[in-house]
């Protein structure tokens, strides 16, 4: 019975362990993606000095600059910027997205959950849209769902970067994500809210009070990774508006 039980400690040992990016690498597309981008990513992360193994990222989307913002860091460091993905295509107006078939990307506090390595833009990631706060203030029955970054350069209300650029963040997020990260936060802005940004929207809606109440929300949280390059614990009020940690 010893001899038997330390044959298969042996075997289990031998036999990789079953992992996300081992699934991930099953679809065509994912492959086609690690053989065009993995060495341009792990010199990125090098140059950075961030492992794979201890690799955790962060995404912060810029609506008016149609950007994507994306950081990493090793496992309890600091954040630091990595690169910017071009948003190509953009629908709607500055401001959250608060009902189905509004055209707008939503603002706010979210994170990667889902993975699509078979979406009709290449390859996906989905947006955890709506979140509560969506959910309280709005007076919707139906907010809409299926927000993704993904390839292609077609939106109605997503975040597309092209196929080419798809494949390179998509790496990074599996990465991360068979490195233990398992969420992926994506705070999405209507711009880059800093003093002078956010003055500047607050001329511009001034006859919209509620929603430069709204931005000033997120403000605070867009100010505290500005300023500690860690991310706020975020949570939601009764009210819907976010309460930072």
């Amino acid at each position: 019975m010893k001899s038997l039980l330390i044959t298969i400690l042996l075997f289990m040992m031998i036999i990789p362990k079953d992992n996300f990016k081992t699934n991930q690498l099953q679809n065509s597309r994912v492959k086609e993606a690690y053989q065009a981008k993995e060495k341009e990513v792990l010199e990125t992360l090098k140059k950075h000095n961030i492992e794979t193994k201890t690799l955790e990222i962060f995404i912060r989307v810029l609506k008016k600059e149609q950007i994507i913002e994306l950081w990493a860091r090793n496992r309890n460091e600091k954040f630091v910027f990595l690169k910017n993905f071009q948003i190509c295509s953009s629908s709607g107006v500055l401001g959250p997205k608060r009902m189905i078939g509004d055209d707008q990307t939503p603002e706010g506090f979210y994170y990667i959950n889902r993975f699509n390595p078979y979406s009709n833009f290449y390859l996906s990631l989905g947006i955890s849209y709506p979140n509560n706060s969506d959910r309280i203030l709005s007076n919707a029955k139906d907010l809409g769902g299926d927000i993704y970054i993904h390839g292609n350069c077609v939106t109605i209300g997503c975040i597309p970067i092209t196929d080419d650029k798809i494949k390179e963040l998509y790496i990074y997020a599996t990465e991360a994500k068979n490195s233990g990260q398992e969420n992926i936060p994506v705070h999405i802005f209507p711009t880059r809210l800093d003093d002078t940004s956010f003055k500047t929207l607050s001329k511009q809606y001034a006859s919209d009070k509620s929603l430069i109440a709204f931005w000033e929300n997120l403000k605070t949280g867009f100010n505290y990774f500005e300023k500690n390059h860690e991310l706020p614990r975020v949570s939601i009020l009764k009210n819907g508006l976010y309460d930072f940690q």
